[in-house]
């Protein structure tokens, strides 16, 4: 019996994995044992951590970096990387609810961190295959045009340098598109190992497997951070660049933000790519970009988003992204597939510094929905500021302190909402299934000894059996089979097969079950 996880598509690989991971090697380091004391911790190890750890190495300051599972394995390692300041229909709505200004200064941040990105990679000569791409929003509906429209008007309000075209260099018919100059496309993880390397030869600490309990101490004026496995680390301040917050302090970042995936196949095309980077107005969202591998170019075919958890079937992502990039190029093979997590606040616009109004040492990075490359970066040049105690022009802008009432609280209302229908829907569910049944390398919800349980069969036939209650607010797990792993549908938390934490907000592992009755 052939297992349902496994791609039905002759050309998808039955794993997902990383082109960025699968073409980089990266230095492994220790997990923190006993205490150590330095100026900043930096808790997470992707883009904007390093970065923020980089800078304030540059401005001579002691850091640590502290990463839960290994660098880069995170959101940062599987993204499309894109450094843009068009985020899709963003424009129109910023100067709705944060007004002309603060809508310029959007667009204006998100350019200083691909000015910073550019001339890092130039001046240090790092072959992280930066290239110069101009960024297309397209509409292929007439309902998609009508807001494609209302967003060029927000690009001639503000003075945007954009283009408005009736077509776009790729094989399909577009109703309207507007193009913006300037942006770029690279290699993440080649960039970043640059850092990673220049963290090491001025003396940071870099430390993996080290998960930070959520509990801050003030110890003698100074923050002190404890590891799940019994370390400390003091600091002057704490940073949160963990995706998912790892400290919340009383601010309800799990109500305030959602977790949603997505998905990329990495298409060999049968005919070529004729440059650019591209993304639709209407839903499922599709993206496209070109990326090198092996003297071949490959088209990054993106899209098919979905909350977290709220997919049946993530298999069927795949495929029909491999649908899509076949019927505009052809596929002579897809030699990757991947997914990410990202997460989105309330209006859209990033969380970026003081965590809560009562301690200005405890800083935050979160909430970069799909633009982790540019935001990521913004964070950690505002933090840097923040701890040097500079100004910054986008402070207001993105201080996590800000609630809008529209669309703020609106959002804050039916996300709640639909974390409470998740969370009974879980518990009253009905399961048939057995573990028994399961076939090789399948995972499935099943009912085990009168009980809902969690079951996966790898390719050896040793079975995993976990209690699907969530460990951050006990909602109920279910199986994601295109990356083997549960997802919770209310705050994004996911595990692996074992039950291990791969994604918070959820900071502890899912129980594991025994396949027999305990014996009294």
């Amino acid at each position: 019996m052939a297992s349902s996880d496994t791609p039905q598509s002759r050309l998808l690989p039955q794993f997902p994995q990383s082109l960025w991971k699968h073409t980089t090697e990266l230095p492994l380091f220790p997990r923190l044992q006993g205490e150590t004391s330095v100026d900043v911790a930096i808790v997470g190890g992707g883009i904007t951590g390093l970065t923020t750890a980089y800078l304030l190495m540059k401005e001579g300051l002691q850091v640590a970096v502290l990463e839960m599972g290994t660098l880069l394995h995170g959101t940062t390692g599987h993204t499309t990387a894109k450094i843009t300041s068009q985020h899709g229909l963003i424009y129109d709505e910023l100067t709705g609810h944060f007004g002309e200004a603060q809508a310029k200064l959007y667009y204006e941040a998100n350019e200083e961190a691909l000015g910073f990105m550019r001339s890092l990679a130039q001046e240090h000569q790092i072959d992280c295959s930066m290239t110069e791409e101009a960024a297309y929003l397209f509409a292929e509906s007439d309902q998609e045009l009508k807001k494609l429209e209302k967003e060029w008007k927000a690009y001639q309000k503000l003075g945007l340098p954009g283009e408005w075209l009736e077509t776009v260099p790729l094989p399909m018919a577009v109703k309207g598109a507007i193009k913006l100059p300037g942006q770029a496309r690279f290699h993440p993880l080649h960039y970043l190992k640059f850092m990673i390397e220049e963290l090491q030869k001025g003396g940071a600490a870099i430390y993996e497997h080290t998960m930070v309990d959520a509990k801050v101490e003030k110890v003698n004026g100074r923050l002190k951070l404890q590891t799940e496995q019994g370390a400390s680390i003091t600091c002057n301040y704490a940073v949160s660049a963990s995706h998912f917050p790892f400290y919340d302090g009383g601010a309800m970042y799990f109500s305030r933000l959602h977790a949603e995936r997505s998905y990329v196949t990495a298409i060999q095309p049968e005919t070529s790519f004729e440059g650019g980077m591209y993304i639709s107005c209407g839903n499922p969202k599709h993206s496209l970009r070109a990326a090198e591998w092996e003297g071949k170019t490959l088209v990054l075919v993106g899209g098919e988003g979905h909350k977290t958890g709220k997919s049946d079937c993530t298999i069927s992502r795949y495929e029909a992204l491999e649908q899509y990039g076949a019927s505009l190029f052809g596929a002579k093979s897809i030699p990757f597939r991947w997914s990410a997590q990202d997460l989105f606040t309330l209006d859209r616009v990033p969380y970026i510094g003081q965590a809560t109004n009562d301690d200005p040492h405890i800083l935050i990075a979160t909430g970069f929905a799909k633009w982790g490359m540019s935001s990521g970066t913004l964070a950690a040049l505002m933090l840097r500021d923040r701890i040097m105690k500079r100004d910054n022009r986008y402070e207001d802008l993105y201080t996590p302190q800000r609630f809008k009432a529209d669309p703020g609280i609106k959002t804050f209302i039916v996300q709640n909402a639909e974390v409470a229908k998740d969370l009974v829907a879980g518990k009253v569910g009905l399961v048939h299934r057995k573990a028994e049944e399961l076939a090789n390398d399948e995972g499935a919800v099943v009912k085990h000894l009168g009980k809902r349980a969690g079951a996966y069969k790898d390719h050896q036939g040793r079975l995993y059996l976990v209690d699907t209650t969530c460990t951050h607010m006990g909602c109920e797990v279910d199986w994601n089979e295109g990356e083997r792993s549960w997802d919770c549908p209310c705050h994004g938390s996911r595990f692996n097969y074992k039950g291990e934490v791969i994604e918070g907000p959820a900071t502890k592992p899912l129980t594991p079950l025994s396949q027999t009755q305990d014996k009294a």
